[in-house]
């Protein structure tokens, strides 16, 4: 059974940089996708950035300029490089897993929260 693990999350003041990470573990999966999503108290899950194998990352408009996402297959691993970070930002942050076979996973999520 695969299974996502983040870290990194953390309490940042206005204007710092957090890294997080998210590492797949097990067998019988071939990643596509990974990416981050994001949901604040009271509001609705939404995309933060993704990245499919051998393609561009796609960011929220939000974050552009500001994060920055990459993936090491190797290590079935995907960062989230966060700077110039808003107390807008603060959320719980999801690891998101898509395979070949459109099997889709997620993680138990991080929280970042940027005190201003």
């Amino acid at each position: 059974q695969v299974q996502l693990g983040e870290s990194g999350g953390g309490l940042v003041q206005a204007g710092g940089s957090l890294r997080l990470s998210c590492a797949a573990s097990g067998r019988g999966i071939s990643i596509y996708v990974m990416g981050w999503y994001r949901q604040a108290p009271g509001k609705q899950r939404e995309l933060v950035a993704t990245i499919p194998d051998g393609g561009r990352p796609n960011y929220a408009d939000s974050v552009k300029g500001r994060f920055a996402i990459s993936r090491d297959n190797a290590k079935s691993t995907v960062y989230l490089q966060m700077n110039s970070l808003k107390p807008e930002d603060t959320a719980t942050y999801y690891c998101n897993v898509v395979d070949f076979d459109g099997r889709v996973l997620w993680g138990q999520g991080t929280q970042v929260t940027v005190s201003s």
